[in-house]
This record gives C-alpha cells, sequence and structure tokens, in this order.
C-alpha cells in the first residue's frame, strides 16, 4: 500500500513558529490547485500499488473550497487505484471550520480531519500569532463530532510562559471533548521565523527544554490514564484510530508528495518539489515536473529507519537490520546499543530494540549513538 500527500501551500496570516512552506495571499489558489491536478496526472504512474491513504497537508487545507476538492478527488480517483477503504485526512484550522464547512467536508471522501488547535488559550494563541481564538477551538470541535468520528487536534506544549498547571488544562480540556487522536509537539525554534527574532530581542522568553521535559511527562500520565496508546513519539490514539498515513511514513512505506516543496519517498531514493508558488505552477504547465531527487545509500536508508523506529511503539527489529542491511549492521547496533540499555534508556525485547518510559524524552540522541558513523566505529 502507498500514499498520496498534497501541500496546500496557503495560510490566511504567519505562525509566529512555522517555517513550513505558504503564502498568506490567496490570488493564485485556482491555478495552484490546477497545477496540482496535472502533476497528480503526469505522476500517475509512480505508484504500483493501492493507496491507502490520501492526506491534505500545508499551509492550510482548510481554506479550500468544496469545488476545489472535489476537482483534486476527481483527478486521483481517475489516475489512480485506491484502496476500498481509504484514510483520507484533511488539515483544518479552526476559523475556517464553520458549520457549513464541517457539513460539505462531511459530505466529501475526506473522513479524518486534523485539527491544529494548538492552544486552548488566548495568551498561547496570540503569541504563536494564530489566526483563531479559543472558543472557536472547542465550538469547531464540537460540531466536527456530529459528522466526523475519526478526529485529531494537536496541541502544541513547551511555549514560553506556559505553566505546568496551564498545559494540564489543555490536556484536561483535549480528554473531555473525547476526541479519538491527539498530536502534541514541543515548541521547535526553527531559524528565520518570527518567533527567532523574537526570542533573540528579548520580546519572548526562551523556550526551556526541562520545561518542554516536565509537559511531556504530564502528557504521557494523563493520555496513558485516558487510555490513549503512545504508538509514536508526539502521537496518541485510542484503538482503532492510530494514524493509517503517519504509521506507514514511520514505517517506510511509498508516497507521493504533491505540490510545492512537497516531498516523495519510494524506499530506495526520495524527491523533493521546489519551494516557490509561481515556479511550481510554471514548471507543472510546461509538463515538467519542478523536482529533485537523490539516491538513498545503504548508510541513509539504515539511519532514516532508527530515526523513525525509535519513534514508535513497534522499536527497531533487529531481524530487519540483519535482513535489510546485513550481519555487520546488526553486531554494529547491537554495540552502540548497550550502553544505553545498561542505563535503562533502550529496551531488548522480542528481538526490537524499544525506547524505555525514561528514555522518550531522549529518542533523538539515542537513535543519534546508534547512527551508523563508520563500522569500525
Amino acid at each position: 500500500m502507498s500514499g498520496i500527500y498534497i501541500h496546500i501551500p496557503f495560510c490566511k496570516q504567519a505562525c509566529h513558529y512555522c517555517d513550513f512552506h505558504f503564502s498568506t495571499s490567496l490570488k493564485k489558489k485556482s491555478e495552484l490547485v490546477a497545477s496540482l491536478c496535472k502533476e497528480l496526472v503526469l505522476r500517475k504512474n509512480e505508484l504500483n500499488e493501492d493507496v491507502e491513504t490520501i492526506y491534505f497537508g500545508g499551509g492550510t487545507p482548510s481554506l479550500l473550497s468544496s469545488e476545489d476538492l472535489d476537482q483534486i478527488f476527481k483527478t486521483i480517483f481517475l489516475n489512480y487505484s485506491v484502496s476500498k477503504d481509504p484514510e483520507i485526512t484533511l488539515e483544518a484550522n479552526p476559523d475556517d471550520l464553520t458549520k457549513e464547512v464541517i457539513l460539505q467536508l462531511s459530505k466529501s471522501p475526506v473522513n479524518r480531519l486534523s485539527i491544529g488547535v494548538q492552544s486552548f488559550f488566548e495568551e498561547d494563541l496570540k503569541l504563536m500569532n494564530r489566526a483563531h481564538n479559543a472558543s472557536e477551538a472547542l465550538h469547531c470541535i464540537q460540531e466536527a463530532k456530529k459528522y466526523f468520528e475519526n478526529i485529531s487536534i494537536d496541541l502544541i506544549y513547551g511555549i514560553p510562559r506556559m505553566s505546568n498547571e496551564r498545559w494540564q488544562e489543555n490536556l484536561e480540556i483535549a480528554l473531555k471533548l473525547d476526541v479519538p487522536h491527539l498530536s502534541c509537539y514541543a515548541l521547535t525554534v526553527e531559524p528565520k521565523t518570527a518567533l527567532k527574532k523574537f526570542i533573540a530581542e528579548g520580546i519572548v522568553p526562551a523556550v526551556d527544554e526541562e520545561v518542554a521535559k516536565q509537559h511531556y511527562e504530564l502528557l504521557l500520565s494523563k493520555t496513558e490514564k485516558a487510555t490513549y496508546e503512545n504508538y509514536e513519539f508526539s502521537n496518541f490514539g485510542k484503538i482503532g484510530f492510530h494514524s493509517r498515513n503517519n504509521t506507514a511514513y514511520w514505517q517506510g512505506k511509498t508516497y507521493l508528495g504533491i505540490g510545492p516543496s512537497a516531498h516523495s519517498y519510494t524506499g530506495k531514493s526520495r524527491s523533493w518539489n521546489v519551494s516557490n508558488n509561481t515556479k511550481y505552477s510554471k514548471s507543472i504547465g510546461a509538463g515538467i515536473l519542478p523536482s529533485e531527487s537523490e539516491i538513498l545509500s545503504k548508510e541513509n536508508r539504515y539511519n532514516e529507519y532508527i530515526m523513525t523506529g525509535l519513534r514508535t511503539k513497534w522499536g527497531i527489529s533487529l531481524e530487519k537490520i540483519e535482513i535489510d542491511f546485513g550481519s555487520d549492521y546488526l553486531e554494529y547496533i547491537l554495540k552502540h546499543a548497550k550502553n544505553n540499555i545498561e542505563k535503562g534508556l533502550l529496551i531488548r525485547e522480542n528481538e526490537s530494540l524499544k525506547i524505555s518510559k525514561a528514555g522518550k524524552f531522549l529518542s533523538d540522541g539515542i537513535a543519534a549513538d546508534l547512527f551508523l558513523v563508520n563500522l569500525d566505529g
């Protein structure tokens, strides 16, 4: 099975922490949608398996009209073999999810909403320059639940000035709303963002990693008690509601990335489109794919498997390491895992290596310890 990711590069306004590719001008939205459809046609022979997941990311996909979505879906179903029960996710912002929009989406092929709440507190939303307010966040989720069973909400922790008590209240509100999936991320300060500038100028306090760690520990405790499974570092789902799209990504399945800045993956190579809407549309209009690509070396593929595998509940399969990469790689990983196993940060279980509860917040560093530098290391 494979997936299609569609990047919608438009937003009403720029969030202070975001470094994704987007434009705040919607003047060329119709032209861009037409280009997305043309790219889908140009690349229809790249996937040789049924499409199991379709994911609209961004940017802000909820800015698409029902006509835009109809055009994209018609193109996909005409040119690709889609499974009988695909997971079709649309990322949405609360301010876009009016009753009318939610009703329209419920009549489309979209069967999963990923709602970018980020926080239920006005102070946090203003600091991040979100387009919605706390009231809109609550109301849109309550309305969406009338039409969608499969809903995920995004929350951000480690925000400057966010106390443990406020983060705990955020979680309690989310859990009381009884959505079946939560994606919770530590705030990161990316280069060339407004947040980076504000921190450098002393307008906003620096992000405190120790506070983020405390927030994550609260997150683990609260979700476990509410019977959510932490199946990936940042993702928590009720049984039957784990994201099939994200799980496929972590398990290294093939996906096609459509739109400006979108990435594609075949298992052995990766490609990425130009991060410029005008250049993208012009190139697609000429029938030329505006992308670059790279063949992944054996070492690259090993390191990627380590990074993604350790973030999940399934961990790293030692059998897969030996079969896919060879006995020398197996010897290497066991040698370099020994120290973290002794510290109780890694667990060897059923011929898999998994992060322990104590090691979860340190998973990126633990993965780095297992990365291939050279086999003599």
